[in-house]
């Protein structure tokens, strides 16, 4: 038997993984508390139940990662306050987020997250940090093809050039 083989809660993290599990979570901190400023400004109802989701999976992620780092002994960052809830008409127009700018922002934490649950899968050598993450990545892709569907039924989605390659007959 290995050094490293048995029940992997047992193995010490390495420090990529301390730096990895703590990075996580540190910026889904930050991630929820901004999801639920952008629910004062979301207009749109489905636009609205889809950062609700993100907020409820973002929490659980965040239960998930700190139980994780208290068991290893890490120290937890500081978690943002709750945001209060205001009136979308009490924000004024010139000061909200518009609806296509809140759900690029969120399709863009989506994919920013993907890439970060996989270099975390990758760098890890516990086997249940590995699988948490790649729970975690399904959750997020999941989320993110609730997102794009959003952002082509509203007409947000603002696609690149399209390239046409048209072949030659020689």
């Amino acid at each position: 038997m290995g050094i490293l083989s048995g029940n992997p809660t047992n193995e010490p993290m390495h420090y990529g993984e301390v730096f990895g599990l703590w990075t996580f979570v540190t910026t889904a901190k930050g991630l929820v508390a901004g999801y639920q400023t952008q629910l004062n400004h979301a207009g749109d109802e489905d636009l609205h139940k889809l950062l609700e989701e993100a907020i409820a999976g973002g929490k659980q992620e965040i239960q998930q990662v700190e139980t994780l780092l208290k068991e290893n002994g890490v120290g937890l960052s500081p978690t943002p306050p709750e945001r209060p809830k205001a009136c979308l008409e009490d924000i004024p127009n010139g000061a909200r987020f518009q609806d296509p700018e809140i759900s690029a922002a969120l399709s863009n934490n989506i994919a920013a997250g993907l890439v970060t649950c996989s270099q975390i899968m990758g760098q890890s050598i516990r086997e249940d940090i590995a699988m948490l993450f790649g729970q975690f990545h399904v959750q997020k892709a999941a989320l993110g093809a609730k997102a794009l569907r959003l952002n082509k039924e509203k007409g947000w989605l603002i696609p690149p050039p399209l390239h046409h390659h048209k072949s030659e007959d020689c």
